[in-house]
């Protein structure tokens, strides 16, 4: 019989994506325009915690956001009439994440000239978009507290290429069992430099701070750092 030829499709396609991402990545870096890929499942609060971020942030940097969805364009609509702030809506064509080539579509489609701060809302989903390299200078994920403490257990790979995990919903936190303490500790346990915020999107609690640590982020993405 025959030899069958195996091809790692998985692999290829994965090895062809991460180039395309560096390139993104470097091209974004020369611009001086920061990438924030923001992830989490769907119901954790992403489009309501942005809405509360960017109108902190707005009169200190030049934003514009990417809201992707398998359809619709309701949280394009959001932002922009909430913040005021550019905004496109990217189908994924019934896809359940980004890869670098569907985010430089999006990108495109914004005019980046001034622009400090662009934000990618990644399709709500714990598994495949953590998968894909985005090109994003950093990785951000929100986790709302009725998921429960216990999810960087059950989603390990999510929770290791974030560089910050926003915890929201704390205001009912006391209606869940949900233990904090117990989740930094698995945060940790999949990526101890990962940085975690605690926020209430609804009241406001620690929007403040995810607004200073994306003014950071970006004047050290600027500043070549």
């Amino acid at each position: 019989m025959d030899k069958i030829r195996v091809i790692e499709v998985k692999r290829s396609v994965f090895d062809d994506n991460d180039k395309d991402a560096a390139a993104l990545r470097s091209e974004l870096k020369h611009r001086g325009v920061f990438l924030l890929n923001l992830m989490s499942s769907p119901g954790s609060g992403k489009t309501t915690t942005l809405i509360k971020t960017i109108n902190l942030l707005k009169d200190k940097l030049s934003v514009a956001v990417m809201e992707a969805d398998i359809d619709s364009d309701v949280d394009a609509k959001k932002i922009h009439d909430a913040t005021g702030v550019k905004s496109v809506q990217l189908h994924t064509g019934g896809m359940c994440h980004l890869d670098a080539d569907m985010t430089r579509q999006g990108l495109n489609s914004l005019d980046l000239d001034g622009v400090d701060l662009a934000i990618l809302e990644n399709v709500g989903n714990l598994v495949c978009p953590a998968e894909f390299d985005t090109g994003a200078s950093k990785n951000c994920m929100i986790l709302s507290v009725p998921e429960g403490h216990d999810k960087p257990l059950k989603y390990p790979l999510m929770f290791s290429v974030c560089d910050l995990v926003l915890i929201n919903k704390m205001d009912v936190a006391p209606y869940f069992d949900f233990d904090l303490d117990k989740c930094r500790e698995y945060i940790k346990l999949r990526n101890e430099k990962a940085e975690i915020i605690p926020i209430c999107a609804k009241t406001g609690e620690g929007i403040d701070k995810f607004a200073d640590w994306l003014i950071n982020q970006t004047k050290q993405w600027k500043d070549g750092n």
